[in-house]
């Protein structure tokens, strides 16, 4: 045993996953849970995409597909991207998911000892990824509304800075940034030559507004959105990455040696979702929002979001962990703030499941909401 711990590489200790993995063993041993802790859409595939994706292992889209991208899907996007932005040199590719479109991000543009500024709360993969690849992860709170202090952002760039991360609509917390926030931020990372990464996997399900990307404020950010949360595909694995051409050529040549492409006939399927309207999800997810804010606003203390699918409260008592092994004794199941930030001051709610389960949530959190 002491020899296969002298195989594990250094990098692999510098991050753990045993939060989330824990709250997977828990619900594996509850009967028929509460569970508001998953972090995907409750709708299922659109049966055109099904059906597309069907035909595609049928018709032998089962191969490589090239490194780039499928030319139809390409195409498909870079029309899109093109009408929104305007910009020649802003240029598409298609990749293995937003997790994929993230790392290829990291792999290409950060190298050991950069900096890289997120925002906390934070999806949970932001710190591993940047030290996986030898960056310097800062993490800037942005407690206790959830939108960034320009302020404080501007203090905390060094000359070590290389990237500043963005995620809006956001997870955990849901929060859209307001539109001078997101200008601002586009304005001040160009300004300082920063590269800007926005993780837009949520941009669909902004709520109240029209989504808005720092790329229309500054030509240089790197966008990465996909398909997985928009149409319910996330175990498809398909994501895409738009920005400056060198930037992406440089992450078309490491794909090329890491994920190979993102899966064919998946790719074939997604040139047929960008057909279908998710308007209707999107109405159904907003209803969700405004009962459940509406339902605990009286008991808990919540940042009512604009987007994506979550809530984070604040906790009413005690640390994430015996809040949530008091939810769970009431079988039912949240996820505790800390892991996605370095505070132990709330707990993240997805309302991604239908109303009966929802009024079965809020029935516990009432009833829990005092020691």
């Amino acid at each position: 045993m002491p020899l296969m711990d002298s195989w594990i590489a250094d990098r692999t200790r510098n991050f753990d996953s045993s939060g989330i993995r824990r709250m997977f063993d828990l619900a594996a041993k509850m009967d028929d849970p509460i569970n508001l802790s998953i972090g995907q859409p409750d709708f299922d595939v659109p049966q055109p995409i099904k059906d597309r994706m069907v035909e595609a292992v049928e018709d032998g889209f089962n191969g490589y597909a090239l490194t780039q991208g499928i030319p139809t899907l390409r195409e498909k996007l870079q029309a899109e991207i093109d009408i929104e932005y305007g910009d020649p040199d802003r240029k598409v590719f298609v990749c293995s998911g937003t997790s994929g479109g993230l790392f290829l991000s990291a792999l290409s543009m950060i190298n050991p000892g950069d900096e890289v500024i997120f925002f906390d709360p934070y999806f949970v993969m932001y710190p591993a990824l940047v030290e996986l690849v030898g960056g310097v992860p800062v993490k800037l709170s942005t407690y206790p509304d959830f939108q960034i202090d320009l302020e404080k952002l501007e203090e905390a760039i060094t000359d070590r800075t290389k990237m500043i991360i963005v995620n809006s609509p956001s997870n955990p917390t849901g929060v859209c940034y307001s539109e001078e926030v997101v200008q601002e931020v586009a304005e001040l990372a160009e300004r300082k030559g920063i590269c800007l990464v926005s993780d837009e996997i949520y941009s669909r399900f902004s709520m109240d507004d029209r989504h808005l990307s720092p790329a229309s404020y500054n030509k240089s950010t790197v966008v990465i959105d996909g398909f997985s949360k928009t149409y319910a595909m996330t175990g498809w694995r398909v994501g895409y990455v738009h920005g400056p051409s060198e930037i992406i050529d440089t992450m078309i040549k490491i794909q090329q040696y890491t994920f190979v492409c993102a899966p064919h006939p998946a790719q074939v399927a997604s040139v047929k979702a960008m057909d279908i309207d998710i308007t209707p999800y999107i109405d159904t997810y907003r209803q969700r929002r405004d009962f459940m804010v509406e339902e605990l606003k009286n008991h808990y203390d919540i940042v009512k979001p604009g987007g994506a699918f979550y809530l984070f409260p604040k906790l009413p008592w005690g640390t994430g962990q015996e809040f949530v092994e008091r939810a769970i004794k009431n079988n039912l199941m949240v996820i505790p703030g800390s892991i996605f930030s370095d505070h132990d001051t709330h707990f993240r709610i997805s309302y991604a499941v239908d109303e009966a389960m929802l009024e079965r949530g809020i029935e516990v959190l009432k009833r829990i909401v005092t020691r």
